[in-house]
């Protein structure tokens, strides 16, 4: 990232997340959006509004925990909902449910609407939709609620280790 661009971030005050230093540290060029924050409307159809994106270019980020693997995040379009048996055929499961919102602090360091697979806890395995493909740059949870990081697909699965696989389906209608 060009220094006078990371000048601006700062400018604009939004805070350096662990995500964003990570992504320093690794040298991969990335833009931070703020946006206001509905603690009752954390869909990512909403941030995507709010950040002036297409959902399908806003990838949310869930948690979910396989009978043989453990844990496992999983990176979908904000327009999408999770196709689990997809999901569990990706990560060689048998069965996968998504993991209680109770339970995400402790095991990413994440809150709901701020989970992200960039700089968690521990370094879970990372599938991301296929449809990440599509787009020069996508929008991710920065780590903090309000925060977006947007970045090229493929320094995103770099910076993951994330394996492409299709995950998403419509949500009903």
């Amino acid at each position: 990232m060009k220094s006078d661009q990371k000048t601006a971030i700062h400018r604009a005050g939004a805070p350096k997340t662990n995500a964003a230093r990570l992504l320093d540290q690794m040298g991969i060029r990335y833009q931070l959006r703020e946006y206001e924050v509905d603690p009752d409307d954390l869909a990512a159809e909403t941030v995507a509004a709010k950040i002036g994106l297409p959902p399908e270019q806003v990838f949310k980020t869930l948690v979910a925990r396989g009978d043989r693997n453990g844990i496992v995040m999983a990176v979908i379009p904000g327009d999408q909902e999770l196709n689990l048996k997809a999901l569990a055929v990706a990560s060689g499961e048998r069965k996968i449910q998504l993991v209680p919102v109770k339970e995400l602090q402790a095991l990413t360091g994440y809150v709901r609407g701020g989970v992200t697979a960039l700089a968690a806890k521990r370094d879970f395995p990372v599938y991301v939709d296929e449809t990440i493909a599509l787009f020069e740059m996508i929008s991710i949870s920065a780590g903090v609620r309000g925060l977006q990081i947007l970045i090229a697909p493929a320094d995103y699965l770099r910076a993951t280790k994330g394996q492409s696989a299709s995950l998403g389906q419509p949500k009903p209608g």
